[in-house]
C-alpha cells in the first residue's frame, strides 16, 4: 500500500499493522461487525495509537481505500514490481489499467473488503477518487459536443470504470487487467 511520504518509518509499520489487522478480520466477518477493539487487538497496538491514526473504523477504510487509489490517480507515476505507467501517456483506458494492476497487487484485501458489506463503502471513496482525477484531466473523458453537460460525462465515465472493477471482482479478478481493459475499450467502440 501507499503511505503519506511525510510519515516516519514507525508510523508507516503501525498503519501497515492496522491495514493488514482488518484485511485479516474481513475474511472472518462482516465491515459492520467488526469492532475498533478486534482492530486493535489484531493489530497488536494499544488504544491510544489507533486513536492517533484515525478517528473511526470508517475513517480506516477510507485510508485504506485512499492509500491504494491516491497513487493510482495521482500525476507523477512511478516504475512499479508489476507494472510501469511511469512513461505512458494518460488515457482513459491506462487509467483503468494502473487501477486494476494496483487492485491485482492488493487481491487478497481488496477481494476482503469487496466481498463484504463494506463493498459500497469502499466502492464510493474509490468513485469520487475517479471522479476528482476526471475533474483535474477532462481531457480523458474524450471529445463530446459542448450539448453533453460535463457533469453527465463526469457521471456516466466514472460509473463505467466503477463498474467495471466491480464486475473484475465479482468474477474474483479472474481476468488479467490487460483483458478488462480490452473488454472496456471493445464496449467504448462500439457505442461509437
Amino acid at each position: 500500500m501507499y503511505y503519506d511520504p511525510t510519515m516516519d518509518r514507525r508510523q508507516r509499520k503501525t498503519r501497515e499493522a492496522i491495514y493488514q489487522a482488518l484485511a485479516r478480520l474481513l475474511k472472518k466477518k462482516s465491515f459492520s461487525k467488526i469492532t475498533v477493539q478486534e482492530i486493535i487487538d489484531e493489530a497488536d497496538i494499544g488504544r491510544t495509537t489507533f486513536y492517533s491514526h484515525f478517528e473511526t473504523k470508517d475513517d480506516l477504510l477510507k485510508a485504506m481505500c485512499s492509500s491504494i487509489f491516491d497513487h493510482v490517480l495521482s500525476e507523477h507515476l512511478e516504475t512499479e514490481d508489476t507494472h510501469d505507467f511511469s512513461e505512458e501517456k494518460r488515457t482513459l483506458p491506462k487509467m483503468l489499467e494502473h487501477i486494476l494492476y494496483h487492485l491485482s497487487d492488493e487481491k487478497e484485501e481488496i477481494m476482503g473488503i469487496l466481498e463484504t458489506d463494506s463493498a459500497d463503502l469502499f466502492l464510493g471513496y474509490f468513485s469520487d477518487g475517479v471522479r476528482r482525477i476526471l475533474e483535474q484531466e477532462p481531457a480523458l473523458l474524450g471529445v463530446l459536443p459542448d450539448s453533453v453537460p460535463m457533469d453527465y460525462q463526469l457521471h456516466m465515465v466514472t460509473s463505467e470504470i466503477v463498474e467495471t472493477v466491480r464486475w473484475w471482482a465479482a468474477h474474483r479478478m479472474s481476468f488479467t487487467p490487460d483483458q478488462v481493459v480490452s473488454f472496456f475499450t471493445t464496449r467504448l467502440g462500439a457505442t461509437n
